[in-house]
Order: C-alpha cells, then structure tokens, then sequence
C-alpha cells in the first residue's frame, strides 16, 4: 500500500512539484478562510485601562493588565484580538480611593461590553479584581551617615550634596522613612580624611527621589573625653593576704563620640594588676586596661603606677 500511495509521485519533475504545492497551499488558504469565518465561543483574555486621579493616589500593587473572559464572535474578530491589532482596552474609572480594595464583576461588565468591537460578551471567567491604593505624598529629608553594622558610630562625619532629598511615594512608606535619612556607605574607605564618595541613595521600592545619588565629603570627626575611677583586679596574688593599695582606684580616661558616650557601659572597663612583677613587701605595678567596651576609641591609664603593700595579719 505504501507503494501504491508513493508511486504518484517517483520519478516526477519539477514544474510537477510545483503544481502540487500550489494546489496544497490553495486548499489550505480556503480551509483557513472558511475556518475563519465561522462563529466560535471560546474563552479569551481582554486587555483593561485603569482611570485614576494620578497626581493624589498611586497603586501599592500591580494593577491587573487583562482579565479573563467568555466571548462569542467569527473567527476573524477572534485572530485581531489575539494579535493585538486594533484592541480597545477596557477602561474602569476608580473611586473611593484609598479605600477600594476591589472591583466587582457589575463595574467591569459595562466596560467591556463598551469596548469590544465585533465580540458578543457572554461572562465573565473571574468576578472580582483586587487592587491597593494609598495616597501619594512627598516628604524632604536630610541625611546622614547610617551608624556601623554594630550600631556604634562612624568615626568621621559627613557632608553631603545636596543636603536633602525630596521623597516621593505611597503615604506608608514615605511616612515611615527616617529624619534624617540613613545613607550607608558601600565601603569604609581606607582613610578618615577628606574622603569623597558618590553614594546611592536606595530606599523603598515604590519611593522615588529627586536625585539617585549623593556626593559624601567624609571628615575626621571630633571624640569627648570620659574620666572614671576603676578598681583594679589582682592578678595571680596569692591567696591568704591582704593588700592594700595606694591609690585605691586607678584613674582611667575613654575617647568615644558623642552619640555613643550614652550608651558606654563603665561597668565593663577592666584594669588589672599582675602578680608577676612584685618585688618585695613594698613595692609598685603598673595598671593594666585589660578590657574597654567596642564604643570606644581611645584609651589612656592616667595613673601611673599603683603602690602594693602587704597587710600582716595578726
């Protein structure tokens, strides 16, 4: 059979093929037209235009950009559509705003019934289209440098051009960014001084700015002076005396800056004295600062030695 049915077509010529494929591609161009001109129902997307005041409102989430319905047509409206040639978008004026969270199936019926040409609408696939609003503010803000990952403060200070950026987004997000901005830096440079950095200045990711970046001038920034009086630690003394020192306390003064000087815990300042370099029953050490807190950012031992006298027991 499969002899049979080839046999035709062995040992033709050329003008013979090429009349085989004229008639192949005319007998498909009138089953295609034919096709197309049939009435077919069938479910289709349909494109949809949004209508909002612009310059009050702006939507937290992606707005739906088509919506899912059941038509009736001929095929030839049904291959425009589907090409996107010619389509009028359904357009859904919005109302209410901020506080619509939907629209329903009666508030988008009309519209697309308005806007499909030569498609009979039967129903929709889905009825409800879920949208978010909020209102669309704008705030002006200064910077400033976003403390190190530990939250202790950077050791220079900042100058930035321009000073302030205007912010411009939904009311939640724009309302909640701090005053002053946070500008964190990409990479501490190497040195303290005079540094000058073009940094972004990033944010939400529905909020815009009026500029992208910011010139930094970075500049050695001034510490305050913390005295206190710590009572050192004996180091490997043997046990069963007692000593006496003379000064009691050893004098101790810590460098930090002035938003971490609030929050320096004394408590851990730590001076030893160590066993190992008494000499006698009279004699005196040399302070030690064992430990500082990480806020800090110099450190000095004011007094400068510590007189250890050996207290006989009765």
């Amino acid at each position: 059979m499969l002899r049979w049915f080839v046999s035709p077509f062995y040992g033709q010529e050329r003008s013979y093929w090429r009349a085989v494929t004229a008639c192949f591609l005319a007998a498909s161009t009138f089953w295609m037209l034919n096709a197309l001109n049939k009435t077919y129902t069938t479910r289709i997307t349909y494109p949809l235009a949004w209508r909002y005041d612009a310059s009050r409102y702006m939507p937290v989430k992606p707005l739906p950009t088509e919506i899912a319905v059941n038509v009736t047509s001929r095929g030839w409206k049904l291959l425009r559509k589907q090409l996107m040639l010619d389509v009028k978008p359904a357009e859904i004026t919005l109302y209410g705003l901020p506080n619509t969270r939907y629209v329903t199936g009666l508030a988008v019926r009309p519209a697309l019934q308005s806007a499909m040409e030569g498609l009979q609408f039967n129903y929709l696939i889905s009825d409800t289209l879920w949208v978010e609003f909020d209102r669309l503010v704008s705030r002006r803000l200064t910077l400033a440098l976003s403390p190190a990952a530990d939250g202790s403060a950077l050791p220079f200070a900042a100058r930035f051009m321009p000073a302030q950026v205007l912010f411009r987004g939904p009311a939640r997000q724009v309302e909640a960014l701090a005053n002053p901005y946070p500008v964190h830096l990409p990479q501490a440079p190497a040195s303290s001084s005079n540094g000058d950095l073009s940094v972004p200045i990033g944010g939400p990711e529905l909020v815009q700015t009026n500029v992208q970046e910011v010139r930094v001038r970075l500049q050695p920034r001034p510490l305050v002076s913390v005295g206190l009086n710590v009572l050192p630690e004996l180091v490997g003394f043997p046990a069963g005396h007692i000593y006496q020192l003379h000064p009691a306390t050893v004098r101790v003064r810590l460098q930090c800056f002035p938003e971490d000087s609030a929050r320096l815990d004394r408590s851990k300042v730590r001076v030893r004295l160590h066993y190992g370099q008494f000499t006698g029953p009279d004699s005196s050490l040399q302070p030690v600062l064992a430990h500082v807190p990480e806020t800090v950012r110099g450190r000095r031992v004011i007094t400068k030695a510590v007189r250890i006298t050996t207290v006989p027991q009765e």
